[in-house]
């Protein structure tokens, strides 16, 4: 009984049951192009019809209830943004908003933080939108994929304040004024007291620690003027 015990736990034994298990692991049943494109496409209308309901019912309404304003038409799209602290929030008319985001005030100021968005603004995925004092997005304003507008560091920059927990101060902190038509790239940090002009382009991964001029092009890091667009 022993041997045979052993002959069965042998590496040749162990190895040729990884290999069984490894053909179990990449098998599966036969595609069946008649059955499987239509189920296909019924599993997408099933999703879909679903994630409306929720938005338009559930979701949406709820994060409407959040806002200083009561906009007529929004699209929310994958839930809702993540608000953090105590924020003053004023959104335009036909805006379009990532629900996988985070909009947040800082807690430790005397005035209470403003995020004012204008009409037709999109407002991509993985953004943080970090309001110190305040941050305006005027109309037309695109924003696209993992964004951070730092108008609050969150902490201070001496290290024994920092060490105890304490909170960032009043010099660290500041406005950032995106203005019409202005539009910032993939990954763009733009850093607090910073106003970027009219209808300006920021470069993908860039930072902006200084005040961009209207109708230019930047990139960088710091983010400087690339070009002059012809608006």
């Amino acid at each position: 009984m022993r041997t045979l015990i052993k002959q069965h736990l042998s590496p040749t034994y162990i190895q040729s049951l990884k290999s069984s298990l490894k053909r179990v692991k990449g098998s599966y049943l036969p595609c069946l192009p008649v059955l499987h494109q239509p189920l296909y496409h019924l599993h997408l209308a099933i999703k879909e019809t679903i994630h409306c309901i929720l938005q338009k019912c559930y979701f949406t309404p709820m994060f409407i209830s959040q806002l200083k304003s009561r906009p007529r038409s929004l699209q929310l799209e994958a839930g809702m943004p993540q608000i953090l602290g105590d924020l003053q929030i004023h959104l335009g008319e036909q805006c379009r908003i990532s629900g996988i985001s985070t909009w947040c005030g800082r807690v430790w100021g005397e005035k209470r933080p403003q995020l004012i968005v204008g009409n037709n603004v999109d407002i991509g995925w993985q953004n943080t939108l970090a309001v110190g004092t305040k941050i305006q997005l005027d109309d037309n304003v695109r924003l696209a994929g993992k964004i951070f507008l730092a108008g609050f560091p969150g902490h201070p920059t001496e290290p024994n304040a920092r060490a105890l927990g304490e909170p960032d101060t009043e010099q660290q902190i500041g406005d950032i004024h995106l203005c019409r038509d202005v539009w910032l790239g993939t990954g763009v940090m733009v850093m607090a007291g910073v106003t970027i002009g009219a209808g300006s382009i920021i470069a993908a991964g860039s930072i902006v620690t200084k005040d961009i001029p209207s109708g230019v092009l930047a990139g960088g890091n710091p983010a400087r003027v690339i070009k002059t667009l012809e608006l």
